[in-house]
């Protein structure tokens, strides 16, 4: 693991709120000159502690939507029956995003689809495909009440922002 300074956790905490900053304000705002600000963000960049920039689309603009939050239980615990699972999740773009859980449930999906149906087919595809699931549990975004604008990273850092 690549060890942080405040400052590093300063340029982190600036660029995943503002991916699209200049070099020279990200350096004017951590109190440092370009030069040595820039050659920081190359070593984030290269140890893969930054892995991309990316824009945030606002869905609601360009299409109807449905955002729909998926709990699965698998039908054993066999490692074959993981396997399958996640291959056959990251062979649809809908799913955008997957995460394996401790506890009463196995998986959390996030699913973006173009309405109910075509979120319902892409269920009845995932079962088709014999990807282990015993069950699921469909819950339905009716509003978005917080969205994500950043990750704490100097809360667990436990360094003053």
């Amino acid at each position: 693991m690549l060890k942080l300074d405040e400052r590093d956790i300063r340029i982190l905490s600036i660029l995943s709120r503002d991916g699209r900053i200049s070099k020279t304000e990200l350096a004017r705002r951590i109190n440092l000159s370009p030069t040595p600000c820039w050659e920081r963000l190359k070593r984030l960049e290269e140890a893969g502690v930054i892995q991309g920039y990316r824009a945030e689309i606002s869905l609601k603009s360009l299409a109807s939507h449905v955002v729909v939050f998926v709990v699965v239980e698998l039908e054993n615990h066999r490692a074959e029956a993981f396997q399958a699972f996640e291959k056959a999740v990251g062979q649809h773009d809908e799913i955008t995003a997957c995460w394996a859980l401790g506890g009463g449930y196995d998986y959390l999906l996030q699913v973006v689809a173009r309405d109910i149906d075509s979120y319902q087919r892409l269920m009845d595809a995932l079962l088709e495909k014999k990807a282990a699931m015993a069950r699921y549990f469909t819950y339905i975004v009716t509003k978005e009440v917080k969205a994500p604008t950043g990750l704490p990273l100097a809360l667990l850092a436990g360094t003053p922002e």
